[in-house]
């Protein structure tokens, strides 16, 4: 079906929310146009009709790990894996996130750059949309290294993001902080040097890549300030005496302008494990550190995008980002920044802005409906009425 289109009560367009009506029409996967008001439809374009629901854009996940099953140490149990299981899990991964609603994922650390090899293999209109990194660089020994990145030195850093770019990487991804789930790493240290940091960096920005830093110390979320990272992911600022994001450093990541990704949000029907939480809250990552940091982040005016970390674990299944974004109302964001975060902020920071994200003419027809209002109700997105993906519904 070659022309198509959708009438709502309402959009949320990627940044506010229009109600009393709206058509959109959909011709050759791109929006064609797009109507206020109540409505009819051209001549010989079949209409799905949702009275009562709002379109969106489709949903983005900033932070994924598409290689990674959802179970139990999920990253670490990568180091035995085959990469030829690893399609079949890649897609099921996809699958899921398109389910929630979510048409584009950006893929922040495989095994071995097995997504960018299976990305590489051909381009899916079925399945969302995937940017990704590849394998994160980090230190030897240092967080997610069974995932094989590890490098040293200056040298072996500039040398690990040139062989991402030529493996097809959109962006580097370098492990600045330890990790919870990585045995022996120090959350509120640092794995790298600032020469072997800005190295990185440099070689990365010689190559036209962004780099975005896994930081959970308050060291290396400076040290990322520093060096002029494009993103910073988690932003806990773990000291030895637990996690809290200081205000004046969140005005400094405001006015610098690095994008953060708080990673909040898991499964609400999942109980997770005591000898994992004692983990987490022995690292200073409490709920409610979570929760206050990002609060304070966002009355900086620091710019957020909404990444769920899916695939880390039984936690953070994926397609959770719903739950992120409630998660990120109840620390007293507003829905439409959350719902911003997720869709056209979120399609800027991952590189698509110019075809995705926002309901527009001539951008693609990544569309999601849900039934209600979402900025009055945020937890509507938890069910969607329909998805579509370039232009055809997939659920």
């Amino acid at each position: 079906m070659t022309k198509q289109a959708v009438r709502a009560a309402r959009m949320f367009d990627g940044e506010r929310l229009t109600d009393g009506g709206v058509l959109v029409l959909i011709e050759g996967g791109r929006i064609a146009d797009v109507h206020r008001g109540w409505i009819d439809a051209p001549v010989g374009w079949p209409v799905r009709e949702a009275p009562d629901g709002t379109l969106l854009p489709g949903l983005v996940d900033a932070h994924v790990h598409l290689c990674a099953d959802a179970g139990p140490d999920a990253l670490g149990r990568l180091a035995g894996c085959a990469e030829a299981d690893l399609g079949a899990v890649i897609e099921a991964s996809l699958r899921a996130h398109l389910a929630a609603g979510v048409t584009t994922v950006r893929d922040l650390g495989d095994r071995r750059d097995a997504v960018l090899r299976w990305r590489a293999r051909g381009v899916r209109d079925d399945l969302p949309t995937v940017v990704a990194s590849g394998t994160p660089i980090t230190s030897v020994g240092g967080h997610c290294w069974a995932l094989g990145g590890e490098a040293s030195g200056v040298d072996g850093v500039r040398e690990a993001v040139r062989l991402r770019a030529a493996a097809g990487a959109d962006l580097i991804k370098i492990m600045a902080s330890g990790g919870v789930f990585t045995p022996g790493t120090d959350t509120s240290g640092l794995q790298f040097s600032d020469q072997e940091m800005t190295a990185a960096v440099a070689q990365a920005h010689d190559l036209d890549l962004p780099v975005t830093a896994h930081a959970h110390a308050l060291l290396a979320v400076e040290q990322a300030l520093r060096v002029g990272v494009d993103g910073i992911e988690h932003c806990t600022c773990v000291t030895a005496a637990g996690a809290r994001v200081p205000d004046e450093l969140a005005d400094r990541l405001a006015a610098s302008g690095p994008a953060v990704c708080a990673t909040l949000g898991t499964d609400p029907a999942v109980v997770t494990p005591p000898e994992v939480v004692a983990m987490a809250e022995r690292a200073g990552l409490s709920a409610a550190a979570l929760r206050a940091g990002a609060t304070t982040l966002y009355r900086a005016g620091v710019r957020l995008v909404a990444g769920s970390d899916a695939g880390l674990g039984p936690a953070k299944p994926h397609g959770i980002l719903p739950e992120t974004l409630v998660e990120y109302v109840a620390c007293g964001i507003p829905a439409t920044a959350a719902l911003a975060g997720a869709t056209a902020v979120g399609a800027e920071v991952c590189g698509v802005g110019g075809a995705k994200g926002r309901v527009r003419p001539g951008f693609e027809a990544d569309l999601l409906i849900v039934d209600g209002d979402p900025t009055s109700d945020i937890g509507v997105l938890r069910h969607p009425l329909a998805v579509y993906r370039a232009g055809v519904q997939v659920g």
